[in-house]
C-alpha cells in the first residue's frame, strides 16, 4: 500500500492562512455590526470550537483585530471587544467630514462616465435598503456609495483612508440608524441623488458644499443622540 506523502509546507500554510482570514472576517463583521457587543468577552477556546480549527489561527486573527483597535487584552490577560469611546469621537468626526468633502470634490473634477454608472448602482441599492428598513444593508450600501465616489476622484490614498473611516464608523452608524426605529431617514436618499447630480455636472464647489452639509448634519445628529442617552442601551 502506498504511503500518503505529507502535505507540503506551502499547502499547510495556505490552509492555515485561509482559516485566519475566515475567523478575522467573521469576527470583524460581527464586532462592527454590534452582533458582538462592546465589552463582551472573547474566548479563544470557544472560538476554536465554534470554527472547528486550532487556536493558532484564532490567535492570529485576534492579533489583527487588536491591531485595528477592535479587541483589547486586559491586564488579567482576558480579551474583550473594545468599547466605543463616545467622549472622544470629535477627531473621528472631523476626519469623516473632511473625507466626505474632498472625495466628492475630486469626483466632480475627475470622474469618468463609467464611474457614474457604478455610483448610481450603489445609490439604488441604498435606496432599496432604506425602503426595506434594513439597517445593516443601509450601512453597507452607504459605505459602498461613498467609496465609489472616492474611487471616481482618482486618489487612492484618499480612497483607502475613507474606506477605513467608513469601516470604523459602522458601530456608530448601527446605533444611529437604530435610533430611528421604523422611520429610517429617507432624505438621505434624496441627498445622495443631489450629490450624484452635482458630480455629473462637474460642479466641484457645489459638490463640496453638499457633501459638507450631508456629513455635518449626520455628525450633529449622532452627537445629540449620544449626549441624551446611553447609546449602548438602544435596542438592536
Amino acid at each position: 500500500m502506498t504511503e500518503k506523502s505529507p502535505a507540503s509546507p506551502a499547502i499547510t500554510e495556505r490552509k492555515r492562512g485561509s482559516g485566519v482570514k475566515m475567523v478575522y472576517d467573521m469576527l470583524r463583521d460581527e464586532i462592527l455590526d454590534l452582533k458582538l457587543a462592546p465589552g463582551s468577552p472573547v474566548d479563544e477556546m470557544q472560538l476554536a470550537e465554534r470554527f472547528r480549527i486550532s487556536r493558532t489561527p484564532i490567535r492570529e486573527a485576534l492579533v489583527r483585530l487588536a491591531g485595528e483597535g477592535l479587541i483589547e487584552t486586559l491586564p488579567n490577560r482576558s480579551t474583550m471587544v473594545s468599547n466605543i469611546d463616545f467622549l472622544n469621537l470629535n477627531p473621528f468626526f472631523d476626519a469623516m467630514v473632511l473625507m466626505y468633502r474632498v472625495t466628492t470634490r475630486l469626483a466632480a473634477q475627475h470622474h469618468r462616465p463609467e464611474d457614474l454608472a457604478v455610483i448610481r448602482d450603489h445609490h439604488e441599492a441604498y435606496a432599496a435598503a432604506v425602503a426595506a428598513r434594513d439597517a445593516l444593508a443601509m450601512i453597507a450600501t452607504n459605505a459602498e456609495f461613498h467609496a465609489a465616489i472616492a474611487e471616481a476622484g482618482r486618489n487612492s490614498y484618499f480612497t483607502g483612508l475613507f474606506r477605513r473611516l467608513l469601516d470604523e464608523g459602522r458601530r456608530i452608524l448601527r446605533l444611529y440608524y437604530n435610533s430611528y426605529g421604523e422611520e429610517f431617514p429617507g432624505r438621505f436618499v434624496e441627498e445622495h441623488a443631489r450629490l450624484i447630480a452635482l458630480i455629473e455636472a462637474r460642479d466641484a464647489e457645489g459638490a463640496d458644499r453638499m457633501a459638507r452639509e450631508h456629513a455635518e448634519q449626520i455628525v450633529l445628529q449622532v452627537q445629540q443622540l449620544f449626549s441624551r442617552k446611553d447609546p449602548l442601551n438602544l435596542s438592536l
